[in-house]
Order: structure tokens, then C-alpha cells, then sequence
């Protein structure tokens, strides 16, 4: 099963295949907590004044004592630029001015999954018990198109049996309907039987590292690296050389094997490659929930 963490680091070994930098990096040596203003490193000499990287939290460094391989963070520094302050145990990796921050990343595959819908989409089912009486049944809000309908069938064959006339009401009232997400059957039923609606969904976004694939999102395993091509194509601005100029001094180095824009090329490339997985998805998903012909009334 994968997880979003794997995702995301998925997503970084895809990126340093396209740049020669190396992030340059320690580990703590004492645990912090979300509100510390010090932090005690293996080693002074890669650290500087800036922005550092603790698991997923950004940090901005105001001064470094080499001498006792101390740092101290500015009054501000504490969950940088939108991250999260959270604490860190000892000898968790540090890493100066991230080329690749793993908040963005985080972001980027996040964006993706919004993006893909209705392109590639989730799928889930409710049920419910079949009324005479009632006509029209509450759908989850998450319901975005009832993909088939079918009712369990009396005897021991276990039959799901299609119903043909039914329509969906995505605006029902809210006096009546919690959700204002409907479905209406016409079809003759057996009272008191089962009845099951598939339908698809907008997949989920991921809110924490342990988050499984499939289970949050709703996407298949298969959908997997569509959403990691499209996040990387997303991030590769960030290896661009007339980004590093204003985060490192190997930018000049970096120029006369990559030059300016580079980092362009390198988006149209994984940009084709998602365009391409996300098609092919789209066909498998779409053969596998083919549009059930039905009546509305």
C-alpha cells in the first residue's frame, strides 16, 4: 500500500535524476519541541543564516555557532512560510535552503489529485433499504454521478439486478435532504430488499504522511504515478539555474551544463508523460465504468 510519504519521496527521485545539486544537510543531535528557539546540530560547517528543513517543517535560521555546532531561530522562524511548527526528534536530518522543499512537494501532488477530476475519478457505493412507499433516497455529498444502480435480488443465485429508470437530483432541497444530493428510483423493486448505488467522486486530498493511496484518495493503485508525474512536472521550476542563483552559489557551475530554461524543457517532458498516464487511466477507468444506459423521468 502506498502511502503519501512514498509519494512524496517518489516525487523527489524523480526530480534529482533532472539536477546535479546536492542539498547540504546534518541531523540533530537533542529533540525539539514546536516552539523551540535553538537547535542543536551534528555539525556547524553547512548550516548558515536562512531557511532549514526538519521533516516537513521550514525553518528560518538567524545566526550559527560553529564552535558548539549551535543554531538560533529567528523570533519569526517557527513553521516558515506556511508550514507547520511541529516537534522533532534527535537525529532527524536537517537540510539548508531545500532545493525541493517537501511542503511543496506535498502541496504539488495535493493539486494534482484536485486537478485530475473528471478525468480520472473515485468511485464508491452506498446502499440502502427499498421503501414502496418512498420514491427518492439521500446520497452521500460526496456523490458527483451515479455510475449504475442495481438491487439484491430475492433466492440464493445472490443477483445484483440493474435498475433501468432512475435520476439524479445533485440540487434537492435542503429542508428535505441534508446532503441536497438525491437519487429517485422508478423501477419496480421488492420491498425491503437492498438497493446499491456506485457512483463517482472528486478524490480526496491527503492530509497527513501515513495516509494510504487508495484508501484516502479513492483512485486505484494504478493512478499512482499519474499523480506523482503530474506533481513533479509542477515542481520543476524549482531546479531551473536562474532559480538556484538566488539560493546557492553553484548556479554559474550549474549553467554550463544546464542553461537557462532548462527547467522548462524538463516540465514539457514530464508534463507529456502525465498527459499521456492520465489518458491511458482515463480509458481503463472509463472501461470499467462504462455510462449505464437509464431512463429519467
Amino acid at each position: 500500500m502506498t502511502t503519501f510519504n512514498q509519494m512524496i519521496e517518489e516525487v523527489l527521485i524523480n526530480l534529482e535524476g533532472f539536477t546535479l545539486r546536492q542539498d547540504r544537510t546534518t541531523y540533530l543531535t537533542a529533540a525539539i519541541t514546536n516552539s523551540d528557539l535553538s537547535i542543536a546540530l551534528a555539525s556547524g560547517d553547512n548550516i548558515g543564516k536562512g531557511i532549514v528543513e526538519i521533516d516537513d517543517e521550514l525553518i528560518h535560521i538567524d545566526s550559527v555557532d560553529r564552535s558548539d555546532r549551535s543554531a538560533v531561530i529567528s523570533p519569526f522562524g517557527r513553521g516558515y512560510r506556511g508550514s507547520t511548527a511541529a516537534a522533532h526528534t534527535i537525529n532527524t536530518k536537517v537540510t539548508f535552503a531545500p532545493s525541493l522543499p517537501r511542503l511543496s512537494v506535498k502541496r504539488a501532488i495535493n493539486d494534482t489529485l484536485l486537478a485530475v477530476y473528471p478525468t480520472i475519478f473515485g468511485v464508491a457505493s452506498t446502499t440502502f433499504t427499498y421503501n414502496s412507499s418512498i420514491t427518492t433516497y439521500a446520497l452521500p455529498a460526496e456523490a458527483e454521478t451515479v455510475l449504475s444502480i442495481s438491487w439484491d435480488s430475492i433466492g440464493p443465485s445472490g443477483e445484483w439486478i440493474p435498475i433501468r429508470r432512475w435520476r439524479q437530483d445533485p440540487t434537492a432541497a435542503t429542508a428535505d435532504y441534508a446532503t441536497t444530493n438525491t437519487v429517485s428510483i422508478y423501477d419496480n423493486i421488492v420491498p425491503g430488499r437492498t438497493v446499491q448505488v456506485i457512483y463517482s467522486k472528486q478524490p480526496t486530498a491527503f492530509s497527513t504522511t501515513a495516509d494510504v493511496f487508495t484508501t484516502v484518495t479513492g483512485l486505484t493503485e494504478s493512478a499512482r504515478d499519474v499523480i506523482v508525474y503530474g506533481a513533479a512536472y509542477r515542481m520543476v521550476s524549482f531546479i531551473d539555474p536562474g532559480r538556484l542563483s538566488f539560493t546557492s552559489p553553484e548556479a554559474d557551475a550549474n549553467d554550463v551544463t544546464r542553461q537557462f530554461g532548462s527547467g522548462t524543457n524538463t516540465a514539457r517532458y514530464l508534463l507529456a508523460l502525465y498527459q499521456q498516464r492520465l489518458q491511458e487511466e482515463s480509458t481503463r477507468i472509463n472501461g470499467k465504468y462504462p455510462v449505464r444506459v437509464h431512463y429519467t423521468i
